[in-house]
């Protein structure tokens, strides 16, 4: 009768311990899930004419006039013609282009190449890594990129010139407050649109 009484009491308080460690598994907070985002291949269409400039883009964007007006006290910048985005209805995300002439001047070509460096280099507070190279292109054109990781706004950027006539500039964003780690995949599709950009630019 007494091993009869030790097992039942014995039972009662295993189920009593599981039932214990469901409800405080039950209590613990749940890891945060990344969302599905699915992606299509990489398509190119031919930029529509009526710019200085031509590059492929993907068929996944359309483009929109730039309107944006920015700066501060020292500098302001405002939308001109031919600055454009290139914008992705699906994940409100874009490669903003701006365009400048530089009718041979030197000195406002080395301005915009250091421009182009101080814009990116103002997100250095939030960016656990900045990288910068240059580049060749497969038509032989020279590239500044500028790579960067953490939580910025814009994860690269770059510029080209044909140290003469032309300056053009590209940076990425993507107008979410998601985190970036979710946002990898979007980040390297925009990242490999921007480099094809690049790769199939042509000065008009």
């Amino acid at each position: 009768m007494k091993n009869l009484i030790f097992l039942f009491i014995s039972i009662l308080f295993f189920l009593f311990s599981c039932g214990k460690k469901e409800e405080e598994k039950a209590d613990l907070p749940r890891p945060k899930g990344f969302n599905l985002i699915p992606l299509a291949a990489h398509r190119y269409v031919a930029l529509e004419k009526g710019h200085p400039y031509t590059f492929e883009i993907s068929t996944l964007a359309e483009v929109r006039p730039d309107t944006l007006t920015l700066g501060n006290k020292d500098r302001i910048w405002t939308a001109e013609p031919h600055w454009i985005y290139v914008y992705y209805p699906a994940w409100d995300a874009f490669i903003q282009i701006t365009y400048k002439r530089l009718g041979g001047d030197q000195a406002k070509m080395k301005a915009l190449i250091n421009d182009s460096y101080k814009l990116a280099y103002k997100h250095q507070g939030k960016a656990s890594g900045i990288q910068e190279y240059m580049m060749t292109t497969k038509s032989g054109k020279k590239a500044g990129l500028i790579e960067l990781d953490g939580e910025v706004a814009t994860s690269f950027q770059f510029f080209s010139t044909d140290s003469s006539r032309h300056f053009i500039r590209g940076a990425v964003y993507v107008n979410t407050a998601t985190a970036n780690d979710s946002l990898a995949p979007i980040i390297r599709y925009l990242k490999k649109d921007a480099m094809h950009l690049i790769q199939t630019l042509q000065w008009k």
